[in-house]
């Protein structure tokens, strides 16, 4: 009844491990594929922050360019009022200059008339008529005065006029000038006007592409993030798996170890009592190592299965550097050599020392009683993939279900 149960709760422990080594694969998949998910959010945070910068930079510029628009367009309307007064200022000067021509035409006209009058009506007789008709030559002497102050008049007023209409034309032509200039600057700003609505319209379209692009690397991040949290529960359930399976496999290895030490407790007596009976007629010429021994290795008789049944009877004490007691505490190599000087073998207290010892054998072909030889730590092989040795500080002397989980560097036989 005890064999079966020992083999079921072998058979848990071999399954506990085989799953356990599954949810591991798992979890170093889910692992990667996070770590990826991880890299490619931070990538996608990136790409964010540098359009998110490109578009501040491009809001910026937009910004810029519409204070010159303002700027343009504020021109161009106090342009509009000047070239309005300017036309209005033309408008007028060209009335006054019409008005200047018109009374200088009949400014002349009326001097023509005058003149001619005095000149055709006149004349050395005329002036001689008016002497003899008045006799007074002062009277004459005051005609010819005025006639000549009234040629001086006409002669006066006209160059006036002249002037006046001159003057009037320079102001026209000076206004229509600057009026010419000012259209000239109009059609300037009306065409910076136009680049920088087309300049702020390309900026305006690519911050809003920079705005789509952003959107779509949000969502993009999003998912991202989402793939992780799914990536986490998952790793969280594993590890909670794992934890109950840990918990039914530990449960089982102690069952396992306590039916084995019962087992190994009443194998030992009756082996015990065996060796007693017989120890006067067989001695120590019984058996010896099979293959021949090493040098660090002696005779002694025994079955690797018996080796195995004695070892388990010191699972759960402590683990002492440097010791060789079985109770007390010792470390791998004193617990393997002190459970094997029990059945008359001599092994040396060095894990590197026993590599030698006995002869060498392929995992494979490893049985029960085998020493399982790493680098720096030596344990006995019970079977089935199972190990007894003297751990370490924490755990001491017990049984490990993988004889694998270290790189075994050999394999010795000492008995059968």
């Amino acid at each position: 009844m005890k064999k079966k149960f020992i083999a079921l709760s072998l058979a848990v422990l071999i399954s506990s491990s085989q799953i356990l080594t599954v949810s591991a694969s798992r979890e170093d998949e889910i692992n990667q594929s996070r770590q990826e998910a991880q890299s490619e959010l931070d990538a996608t945070y990136s790409r964010i922050s540098e359009m998110e910068a490109a578009q501040e930079m491009l809001l910026a510029e937009i910004d810029e360019k519409e204070q010159e628009l303002v700027q343009i367009i504020s021109a161009i309307e106090i342009l509009d009022g000047e070239i309005s007064e300017k036309e209005t200022q033309i408008e007028q000067t060209s009335a006054d200059l019409a008005a200047a021509e018109a009374e200088r035409d009949k400014q002349y006209e009326a001097m023509k008339t005058r003149i001619q009058y005095l000149y055709e009506n006149g004349g050395s007789d005329a002036w001689a008529q008016i002497l003899l008709e008045d006799g007074d030559l002062s009277n004459l002497l005051s005609k010819a005065e005025n006639t000549q102050q009234l040629y001086e008049y006409d002669k006066e007023s006209r160059e006036k006029f002249i002037t006046l209409v001159e003057e009037t034309q320079n102001l026209k032509t000076q206004l229509e000038g600057e009026k010419s200039e000012l259209e000239s600057m109009q059609q300037e700003n009306e065409s910076q006007k136009a680049q920088l609505e087309q300049i702020v319209a390309e900026k305006k379209a690519a911050s809003d592409d920079y705005e789509d692009q952003i959107a779509d690397a949000q969502n993009l991040a999003a998912e991202y993030t989402s793939m992780i949290q799914e990536y986490n529960e998952e790793l969280q359930k594993i590890e909670e798996e794992r934890q109950a399976e840990e918990a039914r496999r530990k449960a089982a290895e102690e069952a396992a170890q306590k039916a084995q030490q019962e087992a190994a407790q009443k194998a030992a007596k009756s082996s015990s009592s065996k060796s007693s009976g017989s120890s006067s007629t067989s001695g120590s010429s019984g058996s010896s190592q099979s293959g021949g021994s090493s040098s660090g290795s002696s005779q002694g008789s025994a079955t690797g299965q018996a080796v195995v049944n004695y070892a388990l009877q010191f699972v759960g004490n402590p683990y002492v550097w440097g010791g060789t007691s079985l109770t007390n505490g010792a470390d791998c190599s004193g617990f393997i050599m002190s459970v094997y000087a029990h059945f008359g073998y001599s092994l040396p207290h060095s894990s590197a020392a026993m590599r030698s010892c006995g002869r060498g054998v392929s995992y494979s072909e490893a049985q029960p009683g085998d020493i399982i030889c790493y680098s720096g730590h030596v344990a006995i092989y019970m079977g089935n993939g199972q190990i007894v040795h003297a751990s370490d500080e924490k755990s001491g002397i017990k049984v490990s279900s993988n004889a694998a989980y270290r790189p075994i560097l050999a394999v010795r036989r000492i008995v059968g």
